[in-house]
């Protein structure tokens, strides 16, 4: 289920990275890397939640905390780093971290 919703973002953020190309590679890429935030993040909070095994309840839901948790922290650090560093458009970043976002959230509704 992680897998396939981790595919369904990097799909979104590849689409809006594509969309933003006639504005210019910059933007191009402010999309491609807010998208792929996402997706870096989705996958960090993926394996700290899923991959301790068979746990007590408490400890498991611990486990999800702290992934949501790093997921997050991935995120602005891998945003921060495309704004400070690179000086990428925030505009399109924005889109692409909405982009991948919102297909995490399409992918669990498509769950069936």
């Amino acid at each position: 289920m992680a897998s396939r919703a981790t595919a369904w973002q990097a799909g979104a953020a590849a689409l809006v990275a594509l969309a933003f190309l006639p504005l210019g590679a910059p933007s191009a890429l402010a999309a491609a890397v807010g998208g792929g935030a996402v997706v870096a993040g989705g996958l960090v909070a993926a394996f700290m939640a899923l991959g301790g095994g068979i746990q007590p309840a408490g400890m498991a839901m611990g486990r999800l905390l702290a992934g949501v948790m790093l997921k997050w922290v991935v995120v602005f650090a891998v945003l921060t780093l495309g704004l400070a560093a690179f000086k990428l458009p925030p505009l399109p970043m924005l889109v692409g971290v909405l982009a991948a976002t919102l297909a995490f959230v399409l992918a669990n509704l498509l769950k069936r």
